[in-house]
């Protein structure tokens, strides 16, 4: 998820100074050669060892870029583009193109997240009634407790959220992107114990899979525009 943006344009290099390039004679002074006459894998090489991608970027290459600030909601499952690369990438590298040769993205810098990794079992109280769904999450329950069953049988059964593709796993998903009501009472809850949250869409049958853990959850990136 976007939750902040700067457009920067491109800006004349101050006149004059030692780096100041003649007409027609200018020359990358990371790759040693004119950045018109750079490879995508030279320009790509070139961003991450400059020691500062957006100057270099506007200074150098003369490319527009912007500056997204991402937040990783969870581990796996992602959005789009943006959220994969924020967890999955790492800080200076330049990943792409992408969109057909339009952009490329710097990963810039990273900060943690506390993240609760859960299974959940959905019952859906518009298509069961409110009362055959609390009795319905009560059988379930009982079955996986007294050892009948699982989690993971149960929520291939019965889970109308998508969860039966996953056998029940939601994964890894950041302290703060959870329905309120869930994750306040996964606090009161210890490794492994199973319990029901009634919401307005319906009964969630939640198991805390794991204690929470610190991960990548912020990520600053940079989309340089390659046109």
């Amino acid at each position: 998820m976007i939750i902040g943006s700067v457009v920067l344009g491109q800006q004349k290099p101050p006149a004059s100074k030692a780096g100041q390039q003649k007409a027609g004679a200018r020359v990358d002074p990371v790759m040693g050669i004119p950045p018109s006459k750079m490879t995508m894998a030279q320009m790509k090489t070139a961003i991450e060892q400059s020691g500062n991608g957006p100057l270099y970027v506007k200074d150098v290459l003369k490319k527009k870029f912007k500056l997204d600030t991402i937040i990783v909601r969870r581990t796996w499952g992602f959005l789009g583009l943006a959220d994969s690369l924020a967890f999955h990438g790492k800080v200076n590298k330049v990943y792409g193109p992408y969109d057909k040769g339009k952009f490329l993205v710097q990963i810039l810098a990273k900060n943690p997240n506390m993240f609760n990794h859960i299974g959940q079992i959905f019952i859906d109280t518009s298509v069961f009634a409110p009362k055959v769904a609390d009795s319905l999450g009560n059988v379930i329950m009982d079955k996986i407790r007294n050892g009948s069953t699982t989690f993971e049988e149960m929520a291939v059964i019965w889970s109308m959220g998508g969860e039966a593709a996953t056998r029940g796993d939601i994964g890894w998903v950041a302290i703060g992107a959870m329905i309120p009501e869930i994750e306040k009472e996964l606090r009161k809850k210890k490794k492994g114990d199973i319990f029901s949250v009634w919401t307005k869409a319906g009964l969630h049958i939640i198991r805390k899979t794991d204690d929470p853990e610190e991960k990548d959850g912020y990520a600053l990136m940079m989309r340089i525009f390659l046109n």
